[in-house]
């Protein structure tokens, strides 16, 4: 039996902060683990062999800075997590390992108008699908990362009032799928996942503070600070939607005029075009429009720009973030998007602030949220499962 401050217990937390190092990055190399967890690299080098005899870990040959090295990543047989994305018109399901790969993937369209349990049954559908063609242990999945439009508070994990889904509120999203699924589930907002995605697998990699941008039906913000998504006591940070641009403005969902979203989201940028270009359009097609050249749709791409950019002002001299990623359909507007956004934050931001600030187009696309439901689940799974190699769970998965 252990007892605290022996040496056991010691070795035992060493093994811990090694293995939830590899499992957040996915693979380092030996000299990033000791980096990483402050420990030696001679007690890294005895606590990787240790685990790679245990099966926990695989080490393979790679290079870093120009010399040989060795890459570590958990095992892929060790375990697999599940991502699930509700989003305003479709439904997105990933399934991936926990050394960070991702070993299928699938997306279908969503009603909008669906009921909530329409849609959880959809999801259930969708995963025990994917799990199925996979052929992975089902008692193998370590847990679920749940994906929502819309503010969940942080204590009763309760689905707040929410236009795009307006027949989910009030649910409580992973409650629901952890019963049908018969695993933990841990849910967040679109927005944050998206941030998760990035900063894992995207444009976010190698930085510690950022903020996505997601410019949909509406518009949010993920906060990642110092490596990690802040989401206020309530779960409502990152409304950058919200901050107001002009008190004389359009009436707001929320209630207010004037909010950064009635200047930039699809339902208010899309009606602006249809006089010239008719009705149908999406922000997609008005990006298409834009980067083959169309004036009008390059003029509206450029105001939502700037837009954008003021908000993004505000979050530099509040946070002073070093990366703004911005993710949905209007990222792949590149620099006719990008550049505006520049340009307001070069107005309106601290100029100190506005020289750390990179600002890139997300890399990951519609995939964003699913992978950063996939990075939740990585990141809420306990270490001590995988040491003691029992993370099959009590209740039978997927019956």
């Amino acid at each position: 039996m252990e007892t605290p401050g022996s040496q056991s217990s010691l070795h035992r937390a060493n093994l811990e902060r090694v293995v939830r190092a590899v499992r957040l990055a996915g693979s380092l190399t030996q000299a990033e683990i000791a980096r990483t967890t402050g420990l030696s690299a001679a007690t890294v080098s005895n606590i990787v062999r240790e685990l790679k005899d245990g099966g926990t870990v695989e080490v393979t040959p790679t290079s870093a800075g120009g010399r040989r090295a060795r890459s570590v990543s958990l095992s892929g047989d060790a375990g697999i997590v599940i991502g699930v994305d509700f989003g305003h018109t479709h439904l997105r399901v990933a399934i991936g390992n926990l050394a960070h790969q991702v070993l299928a993937e699938e997306a279908e369209p969503l009603d909008v108008d669906a009921s909530a349990a329409q849609g959880f049954d959809r999801a259930e559908e969708l995963v025990e699908r994917l799990v199925a063609a996979t052929g992975v242990d089902r008692t193998k999945v370590a847990g679920v990362g749940l994906g929502v439009p819309g503010p969940i508070d942080v204590e009763s994990g309760t689905l707040g009032s929410t236009s795009i889904l307006p027949g989910w509120t009030g649910t409580k999203p992973a409650e629901e799928m952890s019963r049908r699924l018969g695993v933990p589930v841990h849910v967040d907002n679109d927005a944050n996942l998206g941030a998760l995605g990035e900063l894992v697998w995207g444009s976010g990699r190698g930085v510690k503070d950022l903020a996505y941008i997601k410019v949909a039906s509406g518009v949010g913000a993920g906060l990642v600070i110092d490596g990690k998504i802040y989401r206020g006591p309530g779960g409502t940070a990152g409304e950058i939607g919200h901050i107001t641009l002009d008190e004389s403005g359009p009436v707001c969902r929320c209630g207010n005029r004037g909010c950064l979203e009635t200047f930039t989201a699809a339902r208010y940028v899309l009606p602006l075009l249809e006089s010239s270009h008719g009705t149908g359009l999406t922000m997609e097609s008005v990006v298409r429009l834009a980067r083959d050249g169309d004036p009008g749709c390059r003029r509206v791409i450029a105001d939502v720009g700037r837009h954008i950019g003021s908000g993004v002002a505000n979050l530099c001299n509040l946070l002073n973030p070093s990366r703004v990623v911005l993710g949905g359909d209007l990222a792949e507007a590149g620099e006719l998007v990008l550049g505006p956004i520049r340009e307001s934050v070069g107005r309106y931001a601290i100029p100190s602030a506005a020289r750390q600030l990179s600002v890139l187009p997300g890399a990951l696309g519609g995939r964003a949220e699913v992978l950063g439901a996939l990075a939740l689940a990585l990141s809420e799974m306990g270490d001590s499962t995988l040491l003691d190699g029992s993370l099959s769970v009590t209740t039978p998965a997927f019956t």
